[in-house]
């Protein structure tokens, strides 16, 4: 099976030490090199051809969020997992509209962050609970002093596919609905991808503002 190629870049070695062993023991993980600042990471970058890149956002020279903007522009075929303590939503958008396709806070579990790696590696988005909640609340607000009319597109879903949505949209995990509606996590997938191409919805974040603003997630 081929390992799913990993760079770490986070300037205290202690955490990236501590990222590394707790990927070491997921046979399906390599750990190919490990960054403490921009330079140092796109200088690996030119010999090392990664597949996910976990990226700190308080780095010297260039942030984070600086680095995830140039990966996503100039490095396509790498996806980008934020792991940070800054868990505002200044930084989780800034993050996801500079093309993280997950965010964590440090304080994660070894299972959470296994799960994220191979969630993004699958082509899929990952968000933390805590995360997903400051997305929800943000787009909540942001609905409350909206006074613009949008299309009742949710009528182009079936009931399963808003019944996902919503559970998806209150910050449940594929697991978890998954559980709560009896079906598998790959149908729940396929459910959340079907979704997102009728609606034409990209992102995550997309998903959760179309259920907030068509009620299917009351505020």
């Amino acid at each position: 099976m081929e390992k799913i190629r990993i760079i770490l870049v986070d300037d205290h070695q202690l955490v990236r030490a501590g990222i590394a062993t707790l990927l070491a023991g997921e046979l399906g993980f390599e750990i190919i090199g490990e960054a403490t600042e921009a330079k140092d990471f796109f200088d690996l970058l030119k010999v090392k051809q990664p597949d996910i890149a976990i990226l700190d956002i308080a780095l010297p020279g260039m942030s984070g969020i600086d680095i995830t903007k140039k990966l996503h522009d100039d490095f396509p075929g790498i996806r980008i997992l934020i792991l940070s303590m800054h868990t505002s939503e200044e930084f989780i958008f800034n993050a996801i509209n500079s093309g993280a396709r997950g965010y964590l806070p440090k304080n994660t579990s070894r299972k959470e962050l296994v799960e994220a790696v191979n969630a993004i590696h699958r082509g899929e988005e990952y968000f933390a609970e805590s995360i997903s909640n400051v997305i929800l609340k943000s787009y909540i607000k942001k609905a409350k002093s909206d006074v613009q009319d949008e299309d009742s597109s949710e009528n182009l879903l079936s009931k399963r596919e808003i019944e996902v949505l919503k559970l998806f949209a209150e910050g449940k995990t594929n697991q978890e609905i998954a559980d709560k509606l009896f079906i598998s996590i790959r149908t729940v997938e396929s459910h959340k991808n079907h979704i997102m191409a009728r609606l034409e919805l990209k992102t995550t974040v997309d998903l959760v503002k179309f259920a907030i603003r068509n009620n299917i997630v009351l505020l």
